[in-house]
């Protein structure tokens, strides 16, 4: 396991995790009462031969297992880089791994001290309430190729970039702050498809009356929700266009891009995190990464925030 004097210098540098050290406590505080409340379960769960703490005790403490999670997911640092740097072996990082990264999952969107958004209904109500524009877009994932013969191999061939990928739906406010990210589908389904399937459609249509802002891969989704989605003007000339309507129509195409323009902004935050640039690890695993970025990122612009409206 890592010094102390190497711990603090990993706290205290937020290139090498993303977050500064007094976000790094608060998870801390919050998530590791909640591991071992877990990790105790999971060993009374089981026939013992002998009683619950009995035999080796953990080499690396739970701070050091965030400390393991939080570099891999920000540089998307190897296992076995990690075991030599902590010191232990690689199958103790890549539990460790696994024990944490859904519990960061499960914490949602921070958007204001002890306030989170868990579920595409709450982001709703919360935009709804505060009278907010929200904005949704898909972005892909690049995953590995499934192996020869598996009988799903082509549903992850995404028709934009001709990869193999997954696609998660995110949703900023109007500043671009990250407030949901879905968990993933393959990348052949279709933005449209994926929203309809994550409830959107209903939850606006029975909602308060707000404003959506999609881009082009939503058109159609206006008509079913009243017209909270808000998506680019329709080309009704494909021939000929008199020079009018084509002023009119870039004049209306840029201004909902530039208001729109935020949720890419959005994106580019979770990018800057390493394992969502090209996720290498179990398909199966990437819904927990994507969420619990999400939730780091936030958790992260709502500090910063706070901390420029004490100044």
């Amino acid at each position: 396991m890592v010094g102390n004097a190497s711990r603090a210098a990993i706290i205290s540098d937020r290139r090498i995790t993303g977050l500064s050290a007094d976000v790094i406590a608060e998870l801390v505080a919050e998530l590791g009462p909640l591991w071992h409340e877990r990790h105790q379960a999971r060993l009374a769960s089981r026939p013992r031969k002998r009683a619950v703490g009995a035999g080796a005790k953990h080499r690396l403490v739970f701070v050091d297992r965030l400390l393991a999670t939080l570099v891999h997911l920000r540089h998307a640092t190897t296992h076995d880089v990690l075991a030599c740097w902590f010191g232990v072996d690689r199958s103790t990082i890549t539990r460790a791994i696994a024990e944490v990264r859904p519990l960061l999952a499960e914490r949602g969107c921070t958007i204001s001290p002890g306030v989170r958004l868990r579920t595409l209904a709450e982001v709703i109500d919360h935009l709804g309430t505060d009278g907010k524009t929200g904005i949704i877009d898909g972005t892909e994932i690049r995953v590995r190729r499934p192996a020869a013969g598996r009988k799903d191999r082509d549903k992850f061939i995404s028709g934009k970039n001709k990869q193999n990928a997954v696609k998660t739906m995110v949703v900023t406010d109007g500043d671009g702050r990250v407030l949901f990210c879905s968990p993933t589908k393959p990348g052949s389904c279709a933005d449209i498809t994926h929203a309809r399937q994550l409830g959107l459609v209903r939850l606006l249509a029975d909602g308060p009356a707000m404003e959506i802002l999609a881009d082009a891969g939503y058109q159609g989704l206006g008509a079913q929700t009243g017209g909270r989605v808000i998506t680019p003007p329709h080309r009704k000339f494909k021939k000929n266009a008199p020079d009018w309507y084509e002023e009119m129509y870039e004049r209306q195409r840029k201004e909902h891009s530039s208001r729109r323009i935020r949720v890419e902004h959005g994106i580019a935050h979770l990018k800057n995190w390493r394992a969502l640039t090209r996720h290498l690890g179990r398909r199966e695993h990437i819904s927990h990464t994507v969420q619990a970025i999400a939730g780091l990122l936030s958790h992260q612009q709502t500090a910063d925030l706070t901390s420029a409206q004490q100044i």
